[in-house]
């Protein structure tokens, strides 16, 4: 996982985000991450996994409608199951980065043998990056560790070539009236977990924090979406593009 801030923090994010991630079950055997998103029905993580599945199956039918050769950049890439996935479309190549050295490392084992898939550790402006460009940076499930949606975005921004798009994905976004109740969720999630610290680590943004920027929602969660077709992913799907003014 990624995240903002001195390099010390950084080393003390990373040290309590794997105990974390270990204690909840989400660190996986090489042979798991390698099917990822699929899983066992019978796995404790399953129907998130399923949420994941969804998001994954709409963004790569997004990147194959384009039709042509793209460049990706996937930020807090973890152990690289999506990289893996969109690296799996024709004509993407795909780079994933990562602050985390142990799950990075795990995605430099398991897809070492993908040819268009690459994963770098550092933070979003790392130097092995360079004035590298990208058609596409993904964010999935990684914004909520940068403490400023706007420095995130404007950094994201520097990176993508004329008419790039950046993606958020499986991201919570609230609305004002939602942010204190989550904060307390998440003090008291990490708190039962042992792990009081990491809520500091974990930022609750409003999606009204995008407003300044061109973007469109792709996907949004809706009570019909829900009870008509069942679908119970409760995430937004946000795609800013770079419009040359920034």
């Amino acid at each position: 996982m990624i995240v903002t801030g001195t390099e010390n923090t950084a080393v003390d994010f990373g040290q309590d985000y794997l105990a974390v991630r270990e204690k909840e079950g989400r660190l996986y055997a090489d042979e798991d991450v390698l099917y990822l998103p699929g899983i066992s029905a019978d796995h404790p993580h399953y129907d998130e996994w399923q949420l994941r599945k969804e998001s994954c199956d709409r963004l790569r039918h997004y990147l194959k409608k384009k039709r042509r050769a793209l460049t990706i950049l996937e930020v807090g890439c973890g152990n690289g199951w999506l990289a893996h996935r969109m690296a799996g479309i024709h004509g993407c190549k795909v780079t994933g980065i990562d602050t985390g050295s142990t799950e990075l490392e795990q995605a430099r084992r398991v897809f070492n043998h993908i040819p268009d898939l690459q994963f770098i550790h550092g933070s979003i402006d790392a130097t092995e990056i360079g004035d590298r460009e990208f058609d596409l940076i993904v964010f999935a499930a990684s914004l909520q560790y940068f403490p400023s949606v706007k420095e995130a975005i404007n950094i994201a921004l520097q990176k993508l070539k004329p008419n790039g798009e950046i993606h958020i994905l499986d991201t919570p976004l609230y609305s004002p009236g939602e942010i204190e109740r989550a904060q307390y969720n998440t003090r008291q999630y990490y708190t039962d977990l042992g792990f009081p610290g990491m809520a500091a680590c974990y930022f609750h943004h409003r999606i009204a924090e995008l407003a300044s920027f061109p973007h469109q929602v792709l996907y949004r969660p809706s009570f019909f979406r829900h009870h008509i077709f069942q679908d119970k992913n409760p995430f937004p799907w946000v795609c800013i593009k770079n419009d040359g003014t920034r």
